[in-house]
């Protein structure tokens, strides 16, 4: 009989691909969601028969609580979260209950109900912030500049105070930026692909940018959640910078699309406004994923331009489609 896994965040970019690898590996499915009135599972469409979809919500401990005692999962991984480090300057206080707070209560719902379950926490390379060192290591001191930061570094220090004081095999994935078709259209990735094929398709005729000049360390999510998965095979439980230890700008990123795209002069269709730059930038992000490939046998394979070419075609893909219908 195959494990059970438990994935909190199952319809978002990093959740769907994740379920279709466990789903792969033989696992049996269970999934949480947030009941809303228009149920948001484009993502995982095409594997719903495949998964069980449970109720909940990291800010509400009962349903954890109960989705939990129905699945008596194996393996738990925490995926959920507010994401967008823009809105978390916005609603810091709701950032800190589900990023923050919501892993002590999902944490305490594993303790009460599986102790012996193996626990994956999605931290991220914004811990770093304001960075002391470049590239980035397990070892770099921590300075978040964001709500989204400091929240989510309230739930990697509760995963690994629940490893310390109960002995659970919990483990912390320092992910750097990770990238996909199926990025959130808010996302500055994201955002510049759309709005490549937009221009393309003659829908739109520029794109509204913030700070072209912040680097980022780039990858490919399917690849990521094949890392989180490992974490969880090990016989101890450990924290790992998940990365390509490449950075490379936003200008590099639109330079790219555009050319992908086959638009030529992509500075007449692009601009900036203050409004998308955070009240405390982030410039640098890179991290050394070292560790990850010693002791996980981890390596990124797709490169930037790879990547970037794969999410414009993506989106061309899909305006080409909307476009003929």
């Amino acid at each position: 009989m195959g494990k059970i896994a438990f994935v909190t965040g199952i319809t978002g970019q990093d959740g769907s691909y994740l379920a279709e690898f466990l789903l792969s590996k033989g696992y049996e499915v269970y999934g949480l969601v947030r009941r809303l009135s228009v149920p948001n599972t484009r993502n995982i469409e095409h594997i719903l028969d495949k998964i069980t979809l449970l109720d909940g919500d990291l800010t509400d401990q009962g349903s954890l609580i109960a989705a939990l005692t129905v699945a008596q999962p194996d393996e738990i991984y925490n995926l959920a979260a507010q994401s967008f480090v823009q809105t978390s300057f916005k609603q810091p206080v709701l950032t800190a209950e589900v990023s923050g707070v919501g892993v002590v209560r999902l944490l305490e719902a594993m303790r009460i109900v599986c102790p012996d379950a193996r626990f994956y926490q999605a931290s991220t390379s914004e811990l770093f912030g304001l960075v002391k060192e470049v590239p980035q290591t397990e070892n770099t001191p921590f300075h978040p500049r964001s709500p989204y930061g400091f929240a989510k570094l309230m739930g990697y220090w509760a995963t690994v105070n629940y490893r310390e004081s109960y002995g659970f095999h919990a483990s912390n994935g320092i992910l750097f930026n990770h990238e996909s078709p199926r990025r959130g259209i808010e996302f500055v990735t994201r955002k510049i692909t759309d709005g490549v094929a937009r221009i393309k398709y003659g829908l739109a005729n520029e794109i509204i940018l913030g700070n072209l000049d912040a680097k980022r360390d780039w990858g490919y999510a399917p690849e990521y959640v094949e890392a989180m998965w490992l974490m969880l095979q090990q016989e101890k439980p450990d924290d790992y910078v998940i990365a390509t230890g490449e950075t490379h700008t936003i200008r590099e990123f639109v330079e790219l699309a555009f050319e992908y795209a086959g638009i030529d002069n992509w500075e007449k269709y692009v601009k900036t406004d203050q409004k998308f730059y955070r009240p405390a930038e982030v410039h640098v992000l890179c991290g050394d994923s070292t560790k990850a490939h010693r002791v996980l046998g981890w390596k990124p394979k797709v490169t930037f331009k790879e990547l970037v070419r794969i999410m414009v075609e993506a989106d061309l893909e899909r305006y080409g489609r909307i476009m003929q219908s």
